[in-house]
């Protein structure tokens, strides 16, 4: 922890460290890992309070069932692990530990729908890894998780939810007949507009291609242009595709932040714009715990430059998908109110995709449409 400053996620930091002290075992490993990460997932709160204290607090709000290291330490906290976040917070501070479940998340307004207490307690458990099964291999893959013996759950239509340490790599064909994808993520689905065959797509921010994949299967033949600022992300999507044998679709290099001389030739651009990604720190709570409000405004004010310089490359009566994995406000209905009032867009539906509640990331979308 000493060692650790939050310049990149907290997993490639243990790996570096374990990798240098090898005197740990794969258990120890696990469980140092586990303790860190409980330490990260208690925000903003106690930030003062001793590293042990802290690291003890989140194992026993983390955990659910008798715990053996708690047993040790703490069994007067054991025997409470069955209690409800709110009503551990409360114990807490009944044994003198200043723990407000208030101050975990930072203090900024949220966006519509948001439920603050449940979201913020969501960030004491993991969330589950969701697959998005791809048309034609709806029996297969379950089949496959089933004979690997893997429990699963299935949500219709196409997804499916695992437990997150769980490897698949050798269990089904990646990419080809399941594309690993947020559950939120998977909802913006709901979102996308019917596009004539052959309608030109743009994913401006394409990442490693989740929506694009989504895009293709939904919507069948169109003509696909995918876009990123990085390299590294567009050579990783050119395999994906491959694998998955995806075609009529370009790859651009391109930044955003700058005029794209686009002029009104796409029926649909996609912009999953770059964000806090408050909405999946419970997956990474060391982004919680390193947070700052000054980035917020930074965030903010890159989206609406960005949105800027793609909506013109949108036909008139085209669509425009703004998605976020936030929950601030700021990232969502204030740039909607933004991009509407200074580029004429019509709000077709969207909001909160409120994930927290099935162990799944919390995302904004919004459809908009260029008169």
């Amino acid at each position: 922890m000493s060692g650790y400053a939050g310049e990149i996620p907290f997993a490639i930091h243990a790996r570096e460290y374990f990798s240098r002290e090898k005197k740990f075992g794969s258990r120890d490993r696990k469980w140092i890992s586990h303790l860190c990460y409980c330490y990260f997932r208690l925000g903003h709160t106690a930030r003062t309070m001793q590293v042990g204290d802290r690291i003890l607090s989140g194992l026993f709000l983390c955990t659910s069932d008798p715990n053996q290291l708690l047993e040790f330490i703490r069994p007067e906290w054991n025997e409470r692990v069955a209690l409800s976040i709110p009503e551990k917070f409360i114990y807490l501070r009944e044994t003198g530990l200043d723990l407000r479940l208030e101050e975990v998340f930072p203090v900024l307004p949220f966006s519509d729908g948001v439920e603050a207490e449940p979201f913020i307690a969501s960030h004491f458990k993991q969330p589950d890894l969701f697959i998005r099964v791809r048309p034609g291999f709806e029996n297969i893959v379950p089949s496959k998780l089933a004979a690997a013996d893997i429990p699963y759950k299935e949500i219709p239509p196409r997804s499916i939810a695992i437990a997150n340490a769980v490897s698949l790599q050798d269990v089904i064909l990646l990419d080809k007949e399941a594309v690993v994808q947020d559950l939120s993520s998977q909802r913006t689905w709901d979102l996308l507009p019917g596009v004539g065959k052959g309608g030109k797509v743009w994913d401006c921010c394409a990442a490693s291609g989740g929506k694009s994949f989504m895009v293709k299967d939904k919507l069948g033949n169109l003509e696909l242009t995918v876009s990123d600022i990085r390299e590294s992300v567009l050579a990783n999507l050119r395999k994906r595709f491959s694998v998955a044998g995806l075609s009529n679709y370009q790859v651009v290099h391109k930044d955003l932040t700058l005029p794209t001389g686009i002029d009104s030739q796409f029926v649909l651009v996609i912009a999953d714009v770059p964000c806090t990604g408050s909405g999946t720190w419970s997956r990474s709570p060391e982004q919680l715990y390193y947070f700052q409000e000054t980035s917020l405004q930074n965030f903010s004010q890159l989206q609406k430059k960005i949105c800027g310089n793609v909506i013109p490359a949108i036909t008139p009566g085209g669509y425009f998908l703004y998605i976020t994995c936030s929950v601030f406000r700021a990232e969502n209905e204030f740039v909607i109110e933004f991009l509407r009032s200074n580029f004429g867009l019509k709000y077709i539906q969207g909001g909160i995709i409120a994930g927290y509640r099935e162990k799944a990331d919390t995302m904004y979308g919004c459809l908009l449409q260029r008169s």
